[in-house]
């Protein structure tokens, strides 16, 4: 506990001796406060004697006092509430943290899919790209082996053209060789 003060203050006039634990300077400046009251009451009425003045001020003080007291209730009542309130909201905040951790963490989960699909299509693209690659091929083998084939039947056609030309003459032949 602080060691208690003694200091000298001026009242309407009259030196005290405060004894405190509080600062020189807030006794000093309460000391001023009450001073400054009573000499404003007294300069308004001049009737008033100096223990009616310094009660008139203790009466206006106090009910300063008393008006600060009913200020301060009133404001711990409106703080009450955002008070009570706050543990709610740090219940609140706490939940949607966890939600929000969930969500990143899912979101984690749904780019990694994301990922694996886009390596999957670009897979299945380069198949398809291969695919088509080896069908154009196909294409152009299966070109070739037309040309080859009407080739070929041109030439049956021909040989076939010769048979029956050779069969022709070889039956004239015959024919001759028997006649004769």
């Amino acid at each position: 506990m602080p060691d208690k003060i003694k200091i000298n203050v001026t009242i309407d006039g009259r030196n005290f001796t405060v004894v405190g634990a509080e600062d020189e300077d807030y006794i000093k400046n309460l000391a001023s406060y009450v001073d400054k009251k009573i000499k404003n009451l007294a300069s308004k009425n001049d009737k008033l004697s100096q223990t009616m003045s310094a009660t008139l001020a203790a009466l206006n003080i106090a009910d300063e006092l008393a008006k600060a007291i009913d200020e301060l209730n009133e404001l711990e009542n409106k703080a009450k509430e955002p008070m009570e309130k706050f543990d709610g909201m740090v219940k609140e905040l706490e939940e949607s943290k966890s939600k929000i951790e969930d969500l990143e963490r899912l979101s984690l989960e749904y780019k990694d899919d994301v990922i694996k699909t886009k390596l999957e299509i670009e897979e299945q693209y380069n198949l398809v790209t291969k695919l088509k690659e080896e069908l154009e091929k196909k294409d152009i083998e299966i070109e070739e082996l037309r040309n080859q084939n009407k080739l070929l039947q041109d030439k049956i056609f021909q040989n076939n053209l010769e048979l029956i030309e050779t069969k022709k003459e070889l039956s004239e032949i015959l024919e001759l060789f028997n006649e004769k």
